[in-house]
């Protein structure tokens, strides 16, 4: 949590500035709330306080991407949600990102995927490798047709990797029961 303060600091990307502006006012409530109006404007917003940063992917100056893997490049440690507009594909694989959820969200499943991820950030780099290679693939088995799934070895190589963490992980995970109920009851795409 940013230093000074017990609630968390989450910083909304958005290019359009009234969905940045409409999201900060749902979390205010909750969160400690910073916006950045494009790519550029969150790179010079972001800071060591920041705890979740809620990312749009297509925005003109500095793709979400492209922020992305400035965030991860500078080692701030901070959570990244996808929030965008912009459909999943096996792009996704390669993406340092912690949860993606599809606009428009719900308010109840931002804060859930936000205090989820904060919850996340407590624990060890394993727990949190866990959560995103899961992430990906509920994503792209729900998204993608079957034949896209079937022999990848992209794909089978993050099941394999998912077997493995939670085969080592097995007795943290059954204190995440909740958790994980929660995380897959987050309602990823429009309704």
């Amino acid at each position: 949590m940013s230093s000074g303060s017990d609630r968390a600091t989450v910083l909304l990307v958005d290019d359009e500035e009234e969905v940045a502006d409409v999201y900060a006012l749902r979390l205010q409530t909750a969160y400690d709330t910073r916006v950045a109006y494009g790519g550029e404007d969150a790179l010079e917003t972001i800071d060591v306080d920041v705890d979740v940063v809620l990312l749009d992917r297509r925005m003109p100056d500095l793709s979400g991407d492209e922020v992305l893997a400035k965030i991860r490049e500078k080692g701030y440690d901070c959570r990244v949600i996808m929030l965008t507009a912009v459909d999943p594909g096996l792009d996704i694989l390669e993406m340092g990102f912690d949860d993606y959820l599809c606009k428009p969200v719900e308010k109840e499943d931002l804060v859930s995927a936000i205090d989820q991820q904060l919850k996340i950030q407590e624990h060890d780099e394993q727990l949190s490798e866990y959560f995103e290679v899961t992430s990906k693939l509920a994503l792209l088995e729900s998204e993608l047709p079957p034949q896209e799934l079937e022999d990848n070895d992209q794909l089978a190589r993050l099941r394999d990797r998912a077997d493995e963490l939670e085969a080592e992980m097995s007795d943290l995970l059954d204190e995440f029961d909740s958790l994980e109920e929660a995380f897959q009851n987050i309602g990823r795409h429009p309704g």
